[in-house]
């Protein structure tokens, strides 16, 4: 899904973050787990995605570097205000990196399962572990124990500060406030709680009910959500589903499932359809687009993304979930470069367009997201937006349809766009789509009428029709 875009990459909302599970052998010491943390806390703060940082991790730290490092991602904004009160002269980054880990594992509300002293020590030894930080160990150590002696105190001197109540920066949440009045406080506060795993279940394979059985013969249990997900009683590692490496199931947030039947529905799959996905990477609406289509439809769907790396996760998809389609490593916002050379020129019957935008809606998925983001991406990220809209909607075949999506939040990534553009495409025109989804917003709540009932991410959907000329 990154389109023509080289703005930090968001995480692909079709995939969720990885389950975090116990490694082989003995447990590693906190102290070098906290100072990894530590280490990927550093690298957001550089403007470096999680799931990068968390790549540098050796495998058998990873599960629980990734599982702390969410955790403080999770608290953040207390950790934050709670070392300026401790440190109002901010110290260097890798010692302020450290303080604000233990702290945010320590912030009400965190779940750490460690117990406060034990964070401490631990800390002062990760700091006492690198060249770079044992000179100031001592400095963060009277750091920490202060704040066990002091900690109601500091703690509700911090509440006061608005990072520190909604974990988020000021501009977001001033932008969230004005775009959505009624429901500003609940979007923010979804982030707060780890997101269920959900699965995508392939119909062509088996049913919900049927494999909901396969679940429950491993003591996993999960309940329906849309036409096609589970939501699961707890997050496993995906090597354990049954069929899975089959592809009989796949992980998918519900909100992202909602992808393929919106833009398939109505479609004659009697007949030979063109199909493109826009910006495919990793791959996930791209094969439940082929799952929804069935095996006796004629789809001949083209997938494309800029990154080469990230092509052959779509085709790993594919390949899992025995699927076929055409992948081409191209710049959607270029279609000169790839439609005649690869797609015969033809004029496509359906596009998905998952276009390039903040990830505001996943940060409950990827943290690291609200801390990644500049107030300045959102008009960057709405003009390829634009852009892409543009360049693609000359390929569509009067008649056919283009679905518009984000994993945005944002009323600049969503309905301000498709307004734009429908001010200035006359032969467009906007058919029942669901606009925004906002996470943790129950279910048709007024402003948000479509919003699933249940759990999902934050996404925005705009089916649009070309008008005959």
């Amino acid at each position: 899904m990154t389109g023509n875009t080289r703005i930090p990459q968001r995480p692909g909302a079709d995939a969720q973050a990885p389950v975090a599970s116990p490694g082989a052998g003995a447990a590693p010491a906190l102290s070098v787990v906290l100072q990894s943390v530590a280490a990927c806390l550093q690298a957001v703060r550089a403007g470096r995605s999680g799931t990068a940082a968390l790549e540098t991790v050796p495998a058998a730290l990873r599960p629980a570097v990734q599982a702390l490092f969410f955790e403080t991602l999770r608290h953040l904004g207390m950790a934050q205000a709670l070392r300026s009160q401790l440190a109002p002269r901010k110290p260097a980054a890798a010692i302020d990196a450290l303080l604000c880990t233990a702290l945010a594992l320590m912030a009400p509300g965190a779940s750490a399962a460690y117990e406060p002293h034990t964070l401490v020590n631990q800390a002062v030894e990760a700091a006492k572990a690198q060249r770079s930080t044992r000179p100031q160990a001592g400095f963060v150590n009277a750091c920490l124990r202060r704040y066990l002696r002091e900690r109601q105190a500091l703690c509700d001197a911090a509440a006061r500060d608005d990072l520190a109540r909604w974990n988020h920066p000021a501009w977001w949440v001033q932008r969230l406030r004005k775009d959505h009045p009624q429901h500003w406080q609940a979007v923010l506060q979804a982030p707060r709680n780890q997101a269920p795993m959900v699965l995508r279940v392939n119909k062509q394979k088996t049913t919900p009910g049927q494999y909901q059985k396969a679940l429950a013969a491993i003591n996993l249990g999960a309940i329906d959500i849309g036409a096609d997900g589970l939501v699961l009683q707890r997050a496993v590692a995906v090597q354990s589903l049954p069929g899975f490496a089959q592809g009989d199931v796949s992980v998918q947030d519900a909100g992202a499932q909602l992808a393929a039947p919106l833009l398939l529905q109505g479609l004659d799959l009697g007949r030979p359809l063109r199909v493109l996905d826009a910006c495919a990477a990793p791959g996930g609406k791209t094969a439940h687009l082929l799952e929804c289509a069935g095996p006796q439809a004629d789809l001949r769907l083209t997938a494309l993304d800029v990154d080469a790396q990230r092509c052959e996760r779509i085709r790993a998809t594919l390949e899992r979930c025995q699927l076929k389609a055409q992948v081409l490593v191209a710049d959607a916002g270029r279609p000169e470069d790839w439609w005649r050379a690869h797609c015969g020129g033809e004029l496509f019957d359906a596009i998905l367009l998952d276009a390039p935008c903040t990830a505001s809606g996943i940060v409950r998925r990827h943290p690291d997201v609200a801390w990644l983001r500049r107030e300045s991406d959102v008009a960057q990220l709405a003009a390829i937006q634009a852009q892409l809209l543009r360049a693609l909607w000359p390929l569509v075949r009067p008649g056919a349809r283009l679905l518009y999506c984000t994993c945005s939040v944002f009323r600049a990534e969503g309905s301000d766009q498709i307004q734009a553009f429908l001010a200035h495409n006359t032969d467009a025109r906007l058919l029942p789509s669901p606009g925004h989804l906002l996470p943790g917003v129950p279910h048709k709540a007024e402003g948000v009428p479509d919003n699933l009932s249940g759990e999902h991410d934050g996404f925005f959907y705009a089916l649009l029709e070309k008008q005959p000329g």
